[in-house]
């Protein structure tokens, strides 16, 4: 089996997430594969820069998540570990800039909850978007 380390972000604008909508017609969270010396959380914010575009910061650590699949052009299993980061984007523009992105944008949280299609990732942006909150009460409120 492979085990590949990724990284990825939820990015928030207000109440909007970026998700993306991969080239198997999947709506998922922007992620990316971390190279031997590559750092985390800068892979998953050039990630974002380099697919749809949008500048985003780090704003704290999500969690972590791991599946695996079977890769049929590797002919073995994959077993993916990535990293997740809650991140902010100072607007809602974005221009898609992969060929393995077939759409992409801001929505709503809870459209872009019935919108993606695997479970982890709607757990973690709901419990994403919580944390997202509080940090910025918080930071309004300090």
């Amino acid at each position: 089996m492979i085990l590949r380390r990724c990284a990825g972000g939820i990015v928030f604008y207000a109440n909007k997430v970026l998700i993306v909508k991969n080239d198997k017609g999947e709506w998922t969270i922007p992620k990316g594969k971390i190279s031997d010396n590559d750092i985390a959380s800068e892979v998953a914010t050039q990630k974002i820069k380099e697919e749809v575009e949008v500048d985003a910061k780090v704003v704290d650590m999500a969690g972590d998540t791991m599946y695996e699949f079977y890769s049929r052009s590797r002919q073995q299993k994959v077993c993916n570990a990535i990293m997740w980061y809650i991140m902010e984007s100072d607007n809602t523009e974005y221009s898609i800039n992969d060929e393995s992105i077939a759409e992409a944008g801001f929505f709503k949280v809870k459209d872009a909850l019935d919108m993606l299609a695997h479970n982890k990732e709607k757990s973690l942006v709901e419990i994403s978007y919580k944390k997202f909150k509080d940090l910025k009460k918080n930071s309004i409120d300090n």
